[in-house]
């Protein structure tokens, strides 16, 4: 038996919560991994899981185990990870996720830059608008707009501006906005973002000299993916409410207008996100570096526009 492999195995059930996760993010197959743990059971002469047809359940001994041995996995991948070339050219797998916006419109344009400095780094890129099991998917880092999970460590990676346009044609065809309210009273067509998770519209922010302005207009259309956003932007289907790096370039092509500048929200915190165990993780150093710098070289909107 490999005693180190079935440690991470019987961890990686733990975390994952059930046998079959746990073999596709080690990528070895389902027996494999479960033959690995019935051995180590055997070696500890203890239960280290309850299974069942339908779940996996840790036993008191396990979780004691795991406890402990789960800092010594985290000790073993730091001691790896900054010996010999790791120190200086970090490599391996870096599993991140991101939404399809910041993928899109920020991550992916600058990635040629980052894979030159890094070679030997082999990014996987998980793109979602929903929020993931960072530990439970065995993802390295993500970037969220949150920092509410007390399971990770987050760290603020910079602020985003918020912008609400529309078309030009559409702006002409219905007037502009000089006040939040007016989106409602005058029943101005707007695009809606629903969550893919709960289904529920988010409404439209703003402040009122300082205040918080929530606005939920009736939406005719609504989308669930920032690209289709913006789509429906470019369409002429309605006003939208998001990030302004989405839209910055339509804008100043002239393919989209904004409105309601004076009256836009505070900029959205933006947090990278990782478990304990991966925060010496070299590879994950350095582009949670690279990624900070990234978003503090990205151009807010014009003061005078």
């Amino acid at each position: 038996m490999d005693h180190l492999q079935a440690i991470r195995a019987f961890a990686r059930v733990v975390e994952t919560g059930g046998f079959n996760r746990a073999a596709q993010s080690l990528q070895i197959p389902n027996a494999t991994l479960s033959k690995s743990i019935q051995l180590l059971e055997k070696h500890l002469k203890v239960k280290l899981l309850e299974r069942s047809t339908r779940r996996v359940t840790v036993t008191s001994d396990g979780v004691a185990y795991y406890e402990r041995t789960k800092h010594l996995l985290a000790e073993l991948d730091e001691i790896e990870a900054t010996l010999g070339r790791a120190r200086t050219n970090p490599r391996g797998r870096l599993r991140v996720d991101i939404g399809g916006s910041t993928a899109s419109g920020l991550l992916i344009p600058a990635l040629p830059e980052f894979c030159a400095r890094y070679p030997d780094i082999q990014l996987q890129i998980g793109v979602t608008d929903r929020t993931v099991d960072v530990i439970g998917e065995n993802v390295d880092c993500a970037i969220r707009s949150t920092a509410e999970d007390g399971a990770l460590i987050s760290r603020k990676i910079g602020s985003l501006a918020w912008a609400t346009c529309a078309t030009p044609a559409y702006l002409a065809r219905h007037g502009i906005p000089t006040h939040p309210q007016q989106i409602i009273d005058e029943d101005f067509p707007v695009v809606g973002y629903f969550s893919a998770h709960s289904g529920v519209v988010q409404p439209m922010h703003f402040l009122d000299h300082g205040k918080p302005l929530e606005i939920n207009p009736r939406c005719n259309v609504m989308v669930n993916e920032s690209n289709a956003h913006l789509a429906a932007a470019l369409a002429g289907i309605g006003l939208v409410h998001t990030l302004d790096f989405m839209v910055r370039p339509a804008i100043e092509r002239g393919d989209l207008g904004i409105v309601l500048e004076a009256w836009q929200p505070k900029p959205l915190d933006v947090f990278i996100a990782y478990a304990p165990s991966r925060q010496l993780s070299t590879k994950v150093r350095v582009f949670v570096d690279w990624v900070t710098q990234l978003y503090k070289n990205i151009p807010g909107p014009p003061r005078n526009s």
